[in-house]
């Protein structure tokens, strides 16, 4: 599809043009099913959800025009990858998404067209992964635009966590790293909730996150104190034409990373979630081993960096 010019040349195409209550009536329409009736949807200052089965679950991530979108992205894409990227944090402790509000912060020359395209995106996304849109809100924000969702969820079981690794554990990561932005996989991913839950329910999985920032600085999230990760760049499962620097470094991979008890049956892991995907790729990558102990032949990680937000 062909992406459409975020800012309207004219006053008539803009959002200027109809105004705040105009507006959220049509984000109303764009949204169509995938909000619910009020109060369980748009309409009023709060959405009644219902509380979760057992543990909560509550993210947020912004989506900003020029970092995580641009105009070769269009913008139905845009809208799917806003949802998307809340989703991943859900997938990596192992949960189930509930619902969803989004905070819009836009110049008044943000075309109506384009925005139609973009809840249309995000509408698509929600009732794809059942997840109903409850509310939001509407700000001016001269000379950009900014997409914020927070996303409601609710365990499904065991929640994973970042931290539970120890020295001695091997080190997962799903699917191929590197070169997302060149490949378009930075819209175009799939968050990763059934393996994340799947992997939630296996008892050697010690802890776990998904790959947003690039894999060099999310897996020291991972790492247990008095431990650094042994990498080896022959093992990392790179995307097309992706460098091993790429792969440490490129981030918004959203895949998942976790730690697999030492003691744990490799074969019988790796065999039992082949059957269970066999389309999505599953491979060791090294182990969390005692710092000063890494070998001379693994990757120096102090050679590479992931993304900095405020660097």
């Amino acid at each position: 599809m062909t992406a459409k010019p975020l800012f309207s040349r004219t006053l008539r195409g803009s959002v200027t043009s109809v105004g705040e209550e105009a507006l959220i009536r049509s984000i109303r329409r764009w949204i169509g099913a995938a909000s619910p009736r009020p109060p369980a949807g748009i309409g009023d200052d709060c959405a009644v959800i219902r509380p979760a089965r057992g543990r909560g679950l509550l993210t947020v991530d912004p989506l900003i025009h020029g970092v995580h979108f641009d105009g070769r992205v269009s913008p139905r894409a845009a809208g799917a990858k806003l949802l998307k990227r809340n989703l991943s944090d859900i997938a990596a402790m192992g949960g189930r998404p509930c619902a969803a509000v989004v905070a819009l912060a836009l110049d008044g020359r943000v075309s109506l067209a384009w925005l139609a395209e973009f809840y249309k995106g995000l509408a698509r996304e929600s009732r794809r992964h059942r997840v109903p849109i409850v509310g939001g809100d509407v700000a001016r924000l001269s000379g950009s635009f900014v997409a914020t969702l927070a996303l409601a969820g609710e365990a499904s079981g065991r929640i994973l966590t970042r931290r539970g690794s120890r020295a001695g554990d091997w080190i997962y990561v799903t699917g191929s790293l590197g070169r997302s932005l060149a490949t378009g996989h930075h819209y175009l991913f799939e968050p990763r909730l059934a393996e994340g839950a799947w992997l939630a329910r296996r008892g050697e999985v010690r802890a776990m996150m998904d790959v947003s920032d690039g894999l060099a600085k999310d897996l020291d999230a991972l790492t247990p104190r008095g431990a650094a990760p042994a990498l080896f760049g022959a093992m990392l499962p790179l995307r097309d034409g992706a460098s091993v620097r790429e792969a440490m470094c490129d981030g918004e991979d959203y895949e998942l990373v976790f730690s697999a008890a030492s003691g744990a049956r490799r074969a019988a892991l790796e065999k039992a979630w082949q059957r269970a995907f066999p389309r999505t790729r599953l491979t060791c990558i090294g182990r969390f081993v005692r710092s000063g102990a890494v070998p001379p032949d693994a990757l120096k990680m102090g050679d590479y960096r992931g993304y900095e937000h405020l660097r």
